[in-house]
């Protein structure tokens, strides 16, 4: 049985290899070559690691752990790091398919596999590969707000991120030799081959030319000073109802009557009782007005003007303090942020809000009419619009 094993085994290693090799000598070109490799690839491993590192505090703000402190200054500081988030993932597809291009003939090598170490790098390649053309996918879907998928986008992605970056590691550590000597010996150019093939200063250039084009013409949704050249983003500033875009209508949340009718009023829960506050009250209250931006996990913010009650005055209306995390109720009923929680520093702070207007006027309906919340340094998601109650914990 043995012998008839492995005379089965040499005869399809004699038709295979062959067809493995003329693959290989098929895909042969300049530019993918090692070198070609790895300057696509530290590109791609920064943009991956950015990438990573911002779509950790996203999801620190949304599910923030009691014993990590969160930041409220800068008030920007989500605008920033979440459009880097998704200006490092853009950036990251056309970086992700020249690091393809250049790798894909190590496919075709005899035998496939040499030994366990270098099984486990393939397996490992595999891994990274298939996640990472998962996880850019998925993340350019959200952007545009379709999920087309049956799983959850967000603990998808963020288990995916993990995948990712563990797989990164490992592949970075098996080819650390191989980086660290090209990373050493200066470049040489590459012949053109007569013509037939670009050269691989032409291709590394063409990869880079690429990536900056994305980041150029999407970058806009979220920095003022690109905007202009905003084409393929889905959300442009100033477009929307006062001026500033909507992500999630009144109608999408199902709350066109709830939030107009005339007997709403916001509930205050605290440990010693509940008050209602109605809409004529909260107006009659000493009103604040600040600038904060709207900064939305899909990548896009802007900053407007906001006027209404502080949340530590509205507190101290009944006596309460913010020392415990708040928990913020929205008309809507559907949605994983129907409710909200926010942090005691967000609470404190003298920027937080429960807005009434928006950019001068009463707030429109589409954005959060006639109470939401507005803090520094937050996600959208959690800037619950259509209040209905707030419950101080004990």
């Amino acid at each position: 049985m043995a012998d008839l094993t492995a005379r089965v085994s040499a005869r399809l290693a004699a038709r295979l290899e062959p067809g493995v090799r003329r693959a290989r000598d098929a895909a042969a070109d300049p530019v993918k070559s090692e070198r070609s490799a790895v300057v696509i690839g530290r590109l791609l491993a920064a943009a991956f690691l950015v990438c990573f590192a911002t779509g950790l505090y996203s999801h620190l703000l949304q599910d923030p752990l009691p014993w990590i402190p969160l930041p409220t200054r800068p008030a920007e500081l989500y605008r920033f790091t979440q459009g880097l988030h998704v200006i490092s993932g853009i950036a990251s597809v056309p970086l992700l398919l020249g690091k393809l291009w250049t790798v894909y003939p190590a496919l075709f090598t005899w035998p496939p596999v040499r030994s366990l170490p270098n099984l486990l790098e393939r397996v490992s390649i595999a891994v990274l590969v298939g996640v990472s053309l998962v996880e850019v996918t998925i993340g350019l879907l959200n952007i545009v707000q379709w999920y087309p998928f049956p799983f959850s986008f967000r603990s998808t992605h963020f288990a995916l991120a993990w995948i990712a970056i563990g797989s990164l590691a490992i592949h970075i550590g098996v080819k650390l030799p191989v980086i660290a000597r090209l990373w050493r010996r200066p470049a040489r150019d590459d012949p053109d081959a007569a013509g037939r093939f670009v050269s691989r200063r032409a291709f590394v250039g063409g990869v880079t030319a690429a990536t900056a084009s994305a980041v150029l013409l999407t970058a806009g949704q979220s920095v003022d000073a690109l905007s202009p050249f905003n084409v393929f983003a889905p959300r442009r500033m100033g477009v929307g109802p006062q001026g500033l875009p909507v992500n999630r209508t009144a109608a999408q949340a199902g709350v066109t009557e709830t939030a107009v009718a005339p007997g709403w009023s916001l509930e205050l829960v605290t440990p010693a009782g509940s008050r209602a506050f109605s809409l004529e009250e909260l107006r009659r209250m000493p009103q604040a007005d600040v600038v904060l931006p709207i900064a939305c996990v899909e990548g896009w913010s802007q900053s407007a003007s906001w006027r209404g009650v502080r949340l530590v005055d509205l507190l101290a209306e009944v006596g309460a303090e913010p020392t415990t995390p708040l928990v913020f109720t929205s008309l809507q009923t559907r949605g994983s942020f129907a409710r909200t929680e926010m942090p005691p520093e967000y609470a404190r702070d003298p920027l937080t809000l429960i807005a009434l207007e928006l950019n001068g006027s009463v707030l429109h309906v589409d954005h959060g009419y006639p109470a939401r919340v507005i803090a520094p340094g937050r996600p959208g998601v959690m800037q619950t619009k259509w209040l209905r109650s707030i419950e101080v914990a004990a």
